[in-house]
């Protein structure tokens, strides 16, 4: 089995088990929790400015995932760390039931970077031994809940592409058995864009 199919199979299997751990949040109690989320993230998880992530139909384990992440210090943020600071377990739970509940708007692909970004997100780069982005994050975007891997559909281009050179340098870390970090770090700037305005419209 070549470097890549270890990686993806050891990764999932890993998800899966960790993705176990969390409990089923109560999205009600989720909304009245998330006021102070709503400030950067919007009412319903669809955020005004790039720089600020969706999170409307985001997977609820990645979610709670990236809070405890960014409360551990695993994941580096000096806002999302003080926001987090006072959240219990169960918070987390709550707020990542309301915002997986809520439905994610669509942008649309850099037309010059279509077929590139398409590309890549369903065949990979064999050359390379890149793995194909749909693998884990689903053909239509939406990522894979039970293995914690997080929805792309319709997320801001400029967010994704911010994530993905922090993988490639290492400045993010947070990732899975390094997944992340292994795929991406022989792509080009060119087609890490590529990827990022692909995913902001698929669905």
């Amino acid at each position: 089995m070549k470097k890549p199919a270890i990686v993806l199979v050891s990764a999932l299997l890993s998800a899966i088990a960790t993705s176990a751990i969390f409990a089923q949040g109560d999205p009600a109690a989720g909304q009245a929790k998330s006021a102070l989320c709503a400030t950067c993230h919007g009412a319903d998880g669809n955020s005004q400015l790039a720089i600020n992530p969706k999170i409307a139909g985001q997977n609820a384990s990645y979610i709670v995932k990236q809070l405890m992440d960014f409360k551990s210090g695993a994941r580096t943020g000096p806002t999302m760390a003080a926001m987090v600071a006072a959240l219990s377990e169960e918070d987390m739970e709550d707020i990542a039931a309301w915002y997986a509940s809520q439905e994610a708007t669509l942008l649309g692909a850099d037309q010059e970077l279509l077929e590139l970004g398409e590309s890549l997100y369903r065949a990979g780069n064999k050359e390379l031994s890149v793995a194909a982005c749909s693998a884990c994050h689903a053909p239509n975007g939406k990522g894979n809940a039970p293995a914690g891997f997080p929805s792309l559909s319709g997320q801001h281009p400029e967010y994704t592409l911010l994530q993905l050179q922090q993988f490639r340098s290492g400045d993010r870390a947070n990732d899975l058995n390094s997944m992340m970090r292994a795929t991406v770090e022989r792509l080009t700037d060119r087609e890490l864009q590529a990827l990022a305005s692909y995913v902001s419209g698929l669905h």
